[in-house]
């Protein structure tokens, strides 16, 4: 009986090392690595945004880096040994089994990272982003004022307040108030846009459009004051969209957008630096005053402190001090956001001269 059983527990043992070799740790690892590899991607992203926006503030050349190939490989090694004696005689009798085995577990991920450079970078970030992008996110639920504060230079002539290019006389005169009352009319709907194709040029023109049925007398006075602010022309209330820092001629409506470097710049204005560090002209100077139209800062700021402190959205280390947003900060966090995603929109990157990562299968 007592053989029986040792047999019996060499052979369960036996065959569960047998079954973990067999067994893939690839299906039980998915759900794990995606989140964290993409949490950390997300985190990193957010830390290199703020790092350059801060370093804008000094006049240090913003650095980006992109994670080109993440490849997670596993391997797990089992071994095991089995034996067994049995031993007679007069004076002693024994029986005697004995089981070994081990297991070796390896995870070596291996990351690429790709630097940003070369000409089509640059385009993305020097270019301007088109006009109709800017209508796609106010479509998609932006807010027109917020989002115009922080893409838009001019609108139909009327220079943004904080502007990283100073014009004399024409910053926020009557920015604020165009965008103001843009706002109230996208909030019920009036404001509606097009994109309508031009056969003979074979080109995409994108229309915008004022609606006036179906909403109150008070929006259809807005629409009014809109157009006399912005000085519009036209009689059918239907205005072709175009790139331009004048304003636009009869049946257009211009827009100068910022490139991502200009709003990047125009953050930069929002970081709260040493004084010291101002008076020893080591950072810039904010590039734009309180302005009448209430738009005296964009909707964002970065504060500084010698030590990390909790609670942070984003905190990075520059010149011996932290830079951080406040997790508290919706405005700046709702900001931080965007301009995140407007890269997106920019095309900055350059996905043709991704590396070639070749993994061993053997």
């Amino acid at each position: 009986m007592n053989k029986n059983r040792r047999a019996y527990a060499v052979f369960v043992l036996a065959s569960g090392l047998t079954l973990a070799s067999c067994s893939s740790v690839g299906p039980r690892t998915l759900t794990r690595d995606r989140f964290d590899y993409s949490t950390t991607v997300a985190e990193s992203w957010k830390q290199q945004t703020l790092l350059n926006i801060v370093k804008l503030r000094y006049l240090d050349l913003p650095v980006f880096l992109d994670v080109g190939q993440i490849v997670s490989g596993y391997t797990v090694e089992t071994s095991g040994t089995l034996g067994a004696s049995t031993a007679s005689g007069d004076v002693l009798t024994s029986n005697s089994a004995s089981v070994g085995g081990g297991i070796r577990y390896t995870d070596r991920p291996t990351i690429t990272y790709t630097p940003l450079t070369g000409d089509k970078f640059l385009r993305g970030l020097m270019t301007p982003i088109q006009p109709s992008s800017v209508f796609f996110l106010l479509q998609s639920g932006y807010a027109a004022d917020f989002v115009m504060t922080l893409s838009v230079e001019s609108f139909n002539g009327l220079r943004n307040p904080t502007s990283t290019q100073n014009v004399a006389g024409s910053a926020g005169s009557g920015f604020g108030q165009a965008i103001t009352l843009l706002r109230d009319i996208q909030r019920v709907g009036a404001l509606q846009f097009r994109v309508e194709l031009d056969r003979d040029r074979k080109d995409e023109t994108t229309v915008v459009f004022f609606r006036q049925e179906s909403v109150g007398p008070e929006i259809v006075a807005k629409i009014e004051e809109l157009r006399q602010v912005l000085k519009l022309e036209g009689n059918d209330g239907r205005f072709k969209l175009t790139h331009s820092p004048v304003p636009g001629g009869p049946g257009e409506l211009a827009i100068q957008t910022r490139s991502m470097l200009q709003i990047l710049l125009a953050l930069a204005a929002t970081v709260d630096v040493p004084t010291q560090d101002l008076e020893e002209k080591r950072a810039l100077p904010s590039p734009w005053g309180t302005g009448s139209s209430g738009l005296s800062e964009l909707p964002f700021f970065v504060h500084n402190s010698d030590d990390r402190p909790d609670r942070v959205y984003a905190a990075v280390p520059y010149r011996d001090r932290w830079f951080w947003i406040d997790d508290a900060d919706l405005r700046s966090k709702r900001a931080f956001g965007f301009v995140m995603f407007l890269f997106t929109l920019s095309d900055a990157g350059d996905n043709e001269r991704m590396p070639v990562l070749t993994i061993p299968t053997g």
